[in-house]
């Protein structure tokens, strides 16, 4: 962790993807060990007044309105600040920010705090993708709930068009800042510095919202799980060799029928590799995909550990997330291996079928569904079933298909 605390200070007309792009900054900090939080004014505005606020609020014309916003903007300004002065690394500042006046006021209360500001703005002017956000994501928000969709469009339209009048983009004399053109399209920056900005920048230069889902399993049953052994590279057991051939048929029926484009990816073990065979489609294999390394414990049962290596399962009991095996790996490592692959996925635009291992797949679950990476080794992965994560405006929605063992439905799977 850098000595100085950072602010990412989002920037941009509504409906420019903002919030998105703080929450997507919010989970891979934090999933990469930095305590990261969003301060999104919004939400302040929502608390504190409730929902139902029109257009109206938000015209530069309206005194008392512009009094009200900026009391608001400047309460999440502050808790951001007593938040990275007590246990916070990384904030976000989610708000319009839409002037050179109100982002220098923050700048300002920013260095007297001696944390450093980084502004991400978001520049689209592209009609197409305004209009389809503000559709499918603003006009559903809770500030229009149970209101007409053509209604809470109009409304919010007119919204953007206040901000409109006053907006000044981000100049070279504010400091540093990555400008963000069109969703991704085209990236600026300026004056980065540090490795936690210089991360966020090849992280935006990833994302995308292209609709696609995340198709995860583990590996058929191996010789290693009929025997209760952890690591090595055995083979796949019977049962491991009829789950190959039960996720191709659903790949086949479920993810992509017939030549539909599919990405695969498996680790380098060959228990993923033949999981994957029957598949018979093009397959990437990668090192980072492998399970996590036990070291001096390959090959050994849990007991075996408990007898023979005492201090060891001890230590593993207190703190299964940072324990490392001897000579081996923890869950914190697999996590930091594991990061070009979630850059990975981010930059992927066809749908991804990713065959691995129980903790690979708990480090990256715990990415996709914004969850504490202290919780990745109790997360549920079984084997023989299939996790479709797929990512929404702020999240990832879920589903679960167990193939075997039965009873089955009667296309084939059993959903769960």
């Amino acid at each position: 962790m850098a000595s100085k605390k950072i602010a990412f200070v989002m920037v941009g007309l509504p409906a420019r993807g903002k919030t998105y792009m703080a929450r997507k900054i919010a989970r891979y900090l934090s999933w990469l060990g930095h305590a990261t939080r969003v301060f999104n004014v919004g939400s302040y505005r929502r608390t504190r007044l409730g929902a139902r606020q029109t257009h109206e609020f938000f015209d530069p014309d309206n005194s008392s309105g512009v009094e009200v916003r900026r009391t608001l903007a400047l309460a999440a300004l502050d808790d951001m600040l007593g938040w990275l002065e007590s246990t916070g690394d990384v904030a976000i500042y989610d708000a319009t920010n839409s002037s050179r006046e109100r982002r220098d006021l923050v700048r300002a209360k920013c260095a007297a705090h001696d944390v450093e500001v980084v502004f991400v703005e978001s520049v689209c002017d592209d009609a197409a993708i305004v209009d389809a956000n503000v559709r499918e994501t603003k006009a559903r928000s809770p500030d229009y709930a149970d209101i007409d969709a053509d209604t809470a469009v109009q409304d919010f339209l007119a919204r953007i068009h206040h901000y409109e009048q006053s907006y000044q983009t981000v100049t070279d004399d504010e400091g540093s800042y990555v400008r963000v053109i069109d969703v991704g399209r085209k990236i600026e920056a300026h004056q980065i510095r540090g490795t936690i900005a210089a991360r966020v920048v090849y992280f935006l230069l990833n994302l995308h919202i292209q609709p696609r889902s995340f198709w995860l399993t583990r590996h058929g049953e191996s010789e290693a799980n009929v025997l209760g052994r952890i690591g090595g590279d055995p083979g796949l057991s019977l049962r491991g060799l009829g789950y190959a051939d039960a996720l191709a048929d659903f790949v086949r029926t479920r993810v992509a029928p017939g030549d539909a484009p599919l990405v695969v990816w498996t680790s380098t073990l060959k228990r993923t590799i033949a999981t994957g065979a029957p598949l018979d489609r093009p397959t990437t294999t990668f090192k980072a995909l492998d399970e996590i390394d036990a070291g001096l414990c390959e090959g050994m049962t849990y007991a075996e550990i408990a007898e023979r290596m005492p201090d060891e399962w001890a230590g593993r009991q207190t703190d299964k997330f940072r324990y490392r095996y001897p000579r081996g790996e923890s869950y914190e490592d697999v996590i930091t291996r594991l990061e070009p692959m979630i850059l990975g996925l981010e930059r992927e635009r066809l749908p991804v079928l990713l065959i691995a291992h129980q903790a690979v797949l708990r480090a990256l679950y715990a990415y996709l569904m914004d969850k504490p990476a202290e919780e990745c080794p109790r997360i549920d992965v079984p084997l023989h079933t299939v996790l479709q994560l797929t990512p929404t405006a702020y999240g990832c929605d879920e589903r679960r298909w167990a193939l075997a063992p039965s009873p089955l439905d009667q296309e084939g799977f059993r959903a769960v």
